[in-house]
């Protein structure tokens, strides 16, 4: 199960990857779940804050939250919405509630970075709800497409060195869905409404199922489910990581936060 915890000013979450049980699933090194109506839990976001190193993905599913960072970019993420944050070398970003009641619900995942991108100049990549491409399958699945290709869908984020695969996936009752993943990726399917049989075991409502070596993953609901699916082609590199930072060394961390404190992000 996922851990209830909560991150930035005060926003509860459930943390599956990033826990003292599942410290990272190399590429990826956090996946938060946040969701709620009651905006006490919401109402403060996360104010500006450091990342060097990795990158940051926002979804949306209910609710509206806007983004500003240090490079100027600045959008509003609305419900169906997408952002992909490179860190690179260094950036200072907020992501900030647009409202102050009604229900905030959504995903943040945190994607590493391999050596030798670690140090890239920042960029912001923001999809709107269209540009997310969705499929309806024959089987009764609902697919939204981020990254990747699934149902005949092509996700709109590119340039990602560890060629993720990132979907929101609708099983109808009794519904069912094949996905095709690279062999040797990492992959994980977390379940966030309904239940559903990942490769033939039934998971729970907020919980992680971590996948086994394959080239592909079979996906049913006898009841109904949602769940996001991600893979993505391991990096293999040491990971040091300190709060807001994941580098390979414990010296580049202390650069990173002599860089952050110096003003240099």
């Amino acid at each position: 199960m996922s851990l209830v915890t909560s991150d930035g000013a005060g926003v509860t979450l459930r943390r599956s990857v990033g826990t003292a049980q599942i410290s990272e699933l190399d590429p990826f090194l956090l996946l938060d779940a946040f969701g709620t109506d009651n905006p006490d839990d919401y109402i403060a976001g996360f104010p500006d804050h450091p990342h060097r190193g990795f990158e940051t993905v926002t979804y949306m599913i209910a609710g509206h939250m806007r983004h500003r960072d240090s490079t100027g970019a600045e959008g509003v993420l609305v419900p169906g919405g997408v952002q992909w944050m490179t860190a690179g070398r260094g950036i200072v970003h907020s992501e900030m509630p647009e409202q102050s009641e009604g229900e905030m619900r959504g995903f943040q995942l945190w994607v590493n970075l391999p050596s030798s991108d670690k140090m890239c100049p920042p960029r912001y990549q923001n999809f709107e709800p269209a540009d997310v491409p969705e499929a309806e399958t024959a089987t009764g699945a609902r697919l939204r497409v981020i990254a990747g290709r699934g149902g005949g869908a092509e996700g709109p984020v590119e340039g990602i060195a560890v060629d993720p695969l990132y979907m929101d996936v609708t099983l109808d009752p009794g519904g069912r869905h094949a996905q095709d993943v690279a062999p040797g990726h990492a992959c994980f399917a977390y379940v966030f409404e309904g239940t559903a049989e990942i490769g033939g075991t039934a998971v729970e409502a907020h919980t992680l199922a971590v996948l086994g070596e394959g080239d592909g993953v079979e996906l049913a609901s006898a009841g109904g489910g949602r769940l996001m699916l991600a893979a993505a082609r391991p990096i293999g590199e040491p990971v040091v990581r300190y709060g807001p930072f994941v580098m390979n060394t414990r010296h580049e961390i202390q650069q990173a936060i002599e860089d952050f404190q110096g003003g240099r992000f």
